[in-house]
């Protein structure tokens, strides 16, 4: 997969006829997640993720779609994703979707949408704090001492932040 960011359910999409971003639905399973401490937040998507599959079901207005004003406003109908990492495959036979998968819209007929965001977010756990090197992070973060923190204070330290 050579370092490809897996998009999840939150990833921000665009399409190049559109005229805002919308933010990507996992609608078609419930069991896996990525970066996701709970399981709760980051469903991993899929090129079986299709059709009406964003939280606004719109790019804005659709500049393919011009009128006496100026354009239509965009209703996406996400057809086919281009580009999926094949070789791993989910409950619903989905393709995992990764950062430089395109979707093709019905309207264009053409791989216009693209990811800009993946959805994934770093942060920190617990087994970060267990496996920090304290010198290294004296450096970088002045501010912690990791002495201080305390195995069973760990998710007190991290929920403040």
């Amino acid at each position: 997969m050579s370092q490809k960011e897996i998009v999840v359910q939150g990833a921000t999409c665009e399409c190049q006829f559109g005229t805002q971003p919308d933010k990507l639905k996992v609608l078609t399973q419930e069991k896996h997640y990525v970066n996701d401490m709970d399981g709760s937040k980051k469903l991993i998507a899929s090129h079986v993720d299709t059709g009406m599959t964003f939280e606004k079901n719109t790019f804005g207005n659709c500049k393919l779609q011009p009128s006496g004003s100026g354009y239509l406003p965009c209703v996406p109908k996400l057809t086919k994703w281009t580009a999926q990492y094949e070789d791993m495959v989910l409950v619903n036979n989905g393709q995992v979707l990764v950062e430089d998968s395109k979707g093709i819209c019905a309207i264009s007929g053409s791989p216009c949408i693209k990811i800009s965001k993946t959805g994934q977010k770093g942060s920190v756990s617990s087994q970060n704090i267990e496996n920090a090197d304290e010198k290294t992070q004296s450096q970088v973060n002045p501010l912690v001492n990791m002495k201080d923190i305390q195995k069973k204070d760990i998710y007190e330290f991290l929920n403040a932040r």
